[in-house]
């Protein structure tokens, strides 16, 4: 894919020993841990997953929503400095951003973990995705249906390194509502590549954007 688009309306198309629990009171701190953590005879499944896209596509908040721990956070305040660099027209409210990676982790059904690691959006930051993807079963691009060029550069990278990925179309409030059809066309995503219409501070949506990579890095990964 060529990721030097220019600013072209949303669907121009682009050029290509057990003890008895009962017997005594479970003390706070094992309340606190998942099933696998008290066996020690097993352990999950555990996988990488990354998040990807353009500067304030909301990477950082899908990662905040679905973590069962609390995220680890890279950002660092906005200055003067970054004005002439960073576009604030989408997002004009925010006031910081990821200078290295987010980080969070998610545990399914008690057999499978997921440690999802967002990745920093500005281009001056993209010499990190080698070291953040690697060992990654897939990755969420998030994207923008305001700047969708923005997740052109994500786009790009995973296909060209053959890293299973989705496309997950961030809602925000006030912003037109497409089909996933049409994104697929003005993305020219390929027919095999899902993508999913959800909210990034929608803890249940998140969860079922996982689990959609998940399904299809498990498809399109030889056994």
């Amino acid at each position: 894919m060529d990721s030097a688009v220019s600013e072209a309306p949303l669907f121009a198309p682009r050029q290509p020993g057990p003890r008895d629990q009962a017997s005594r009171p479970v003390d706070q701190a094992e309340e606190s841990l998942q099933a696998w953590q008290l066996d020690h005879t097993r352990a999950p499944i555990a996988t990488k997953i990354v998040v990807a896209g353009g500067f304030g596509v909301g990477k950082t908040t899908f990662v905040g929503s679905v973590s069962e721990i609390t995220p680890l956070k890279t950002e660092a305040l906005m200055t003067q400095a970054s004005e002439e660099t960073d576009d604030l027209s989408a997002t004009p409210e925010k006031t910081t951003t990821t200078v290295a990676m987010d980080f969070g982790r998610l545990t399914l059904d008690d057999d499978l973990v997921l440690y999802v690691f967002g990745t920093p959006g500005q281009q001056r930051f993209w010499f990190m995705w080698d070291d953040l993807v690697r060992g990654a079963i897939g990755a969420v691009v998030l994207a923008d249906t305001r700047r969708l060029a923005d997740c052109f550069p994500a786009l790009d990278y995973f296909e060209s390194c053959g890293l299973p990925y989705i496309v997950a179309v961030n809602h925000f409030e006030g912003t037109p509502g497409y089909e996933a059809q049409d994104v697929r066309e003005a993305l020219t995503v390929p027919p095999h590549v899902p993508i999913v219409i959800m909210d990034a501070r929608n803890r249940i949506t998140v969860v079922e954007s996982l689990l959609a990579l998940v399904g299809h890095a498990l498809d399109v990964t030889p056994a």
